[in-house]
């Protein structure tokens, strides 16, 4: 049985014709985050587009089964936001008509970072809108139902793809109401997007029809958190976000603050290595607080009222899939979101590599529309990759701090560990900048802007900034710095800039048109004087 939007069977038709022939079918599996986004962009080169989604949606802003990490904290980074404004114009402003919390720029976000020079609460002014990912994934649908040419099929797992007769193509799939074993149906398209998340079952999928699939990168972190909502009280005066972060060296978890719609807080705590998780208690969770390296959180939520019980959640480990490198590759299918690449979430860079990775999305089928191309799939891939490069990297040497955490991959070694010491080094004079002059404050703001991936993280890993801070540093960091770069460079045989070529990635093609860093202007030993 063919069932398709309107009741209608899809028709097949090869991939050289996609772009076109009219009366073309897009599906999607998935009607999260990185699904509606694919779907807004398929919507305006495909006549129909069909998002597949296993639950029953909701017809208010409320968690779900199939995304049961909706409950803890989400953000979306400025790029993605970015975006999502451009995509869904004035969404902002409808999660704020939904109660959501703003905090203008005049009011400070608060991070608290941790340092062997010591600790610095750094506040980054910033306009940002904080809501829940219920009540964002609730205002995004409702734009993608209002049009004509969108339709969402609920309540159906998806169990498997319809190939072509030579296996070359994907052209459907088949679906399944839930709890229905025997109420099989398919669905015929010209592109599929699996956008199922972490749960994707495309490797197997793809190892079923007879494909060698490449192996993924694999960061084994054993993360867990636990996450409360808070109601302040009345009297209190409303905070901005608090983020504080944590000292993997020493076991000490991080934590974080976060205003959401209707006066509620999100509060969560983070450990990984899976040595412990934060307690899932109430005297326990705020015992928690009290221990970070930073009391903020820990002031902020006194005499507030826990308003929901305390959920924890476990990633034992983040995978980042290399589809771009198999030999072979159906026409006809593409992955993206989690689908593709997941994150560790304590970083919130998940929802942002869902946009960046729609946008991708949109300028390929743009570009093969004009001048249609055999490699439509691979192109994409591999374009992908590069833009969701820093935010993986970036993840991966962050996560790798903490003992017990592993790595398996292409990345090198010896480039993460240079990473992570230039960036210990890096946040140590940040922190002595800072309190010479509460105004310097240059070199915080571009360490926030690459986590925020709005700057290339070789903004702050390059040879002249590096021996910049090394000039004249006398610290332990130093020193193991030093040591460092005298090992891989042969004692100064070789450059510094060389050896960052070979064992850093450039992500160049991430940040062609990226705004520059506070840093770039001006002298690097005029900002990091003592």
């Amino acid at each position: 049985m063919h069932l398709g939007l309107r009741e209608e069977s899809y028709s097949m038709m090869s991939n050289s014709n996609m772009m076109n022939e009219r009366d073309k079918t897009a599906l999607v599996i998935g009607g999260s985050i990185a699904g509606l986004l694919a779907a807004r962009v398929l919507c305006e080169q495909y006549d129909q587009v069909v998002i597949v989604e296993r639950d029953i949606l909701p017809n208010e802003p409320m968690n779900r089964m199939g995304t049961p990490q909706a409950f803890h904290p989400h953000a979306m980074l400025p790029s993605g936001t970015r975006i999502l404004e451009r995509l869904f114009p004035g969404f902002e402003d409808e999660l704020l008509a939904h109660g959501a919390f703003c905090m203008p720029a005049s009011q400070h976000g608060v991070f608290a970072v941790s340092t062997n020079y010591g600790d610095v609460d750094y506040q980054l002014s910033v306009r940002k809108v904080g809501a829940s990912r219920a009540l964002l994934e609730w205002v995004l649908r409702r734009r993608l139902q209002a049009i004509p040419n969108i339709r969402f099929l609920t309540g159906q797992d998806a169990i498997g793809l319809i190939f072509a007769s030579n296996r070359d193509r994907v052209s459907g799939v088949r679906v399944r109401a839930r709890g229905k074993l025997h109420q099989q149906q398919t669905l015929e398209a010209d592109l599929v997007i699996d956008a199922s998340g972490r749960s994707s079952q495309l490797p197997e999928w793809l190892q079923t029809a007879g494909y060698t699939v490449a192996e993924p990168e694999r960061v084994k972190n054993e993360l867990g958190y636990t996450t409360g909502y808070y109601r302040l009280p009345r009297s209190s005066a409303r905070t901005g976000e608090i983020q504080i972060y944590a000292r993997p060296s020493q076991g000490i978890a991080g934590g974080g603050l976060f205003p959401i719609e209707n006066r509620t807080y999100i509060a969560c705590q983070y450990l990984a290595g899976g040595e412990q998780y934060p307690p899932i208690n109430a005297e326990g969770f705020t015992q928690g607080f009290a221990q970070l390296s930073s009391p903020l959180i820990a002031e902020a939520l006194w005499g507030a009222e826990l308003s929901t019980s305390l959920r924890g959640f476990r990633v034992p480990e983040c995978t980042r899939q290399h589809y771009e490198q198999m030999e072979l590759w159906p026409m006809g299918l593409l992955a993206l979101g989690d689908a593709f690449c997941h994150f560790d979430p304590v970083y919130g860079q998940g929802m942002t590599a869902a946009a960046i990775g729609a946008e991708v999305l949109e300028q390929c089928l743009q570009e093969q529309q004009a001048h249609p191309q055999s490699d439509f799939e691979r192109r994409t891939f591999q374009r992908l990759q590069e833009r969701i490069e820093p935010a993986w990297w970036l993840s991966a040497i962050s996560d790798l701090l903490w003992p017990g955490v592993e790595y398996t991959g292409p990345l090198s070694i010896d480039g993460m560990t240079l990473a992570q010491k230039c960036i210990a080094l890096y946040q140590t004079r940040a922190v002595h900048a800072a309190a010479s002059d509460e105004h310097n404050q240059n070199l915080f703001t571009a360490y926030m802007m690459m986590n925020a991936l709005m700057i290339s993280p070789r903004e702050i890993i390059n040879a002249p900034l590096i021996e910049a801070l090394l000039k004249h540093d006398a610290s332990k960091e130093g020193e193991k710095l030093r040591e460092q770069i005298d090992k891989l460079t042969l004692g100064g045989q070789r450059s510094l800039a060389a050896i960052l070529d070979e064992i850093i990635p450039t992500f160049a093609h991430a940040f062609g048109s990226a705004p520059k860093s506070p840093i770039s202007s001006r002298s690097n030993n005029a900002i990091i004087r003592s």
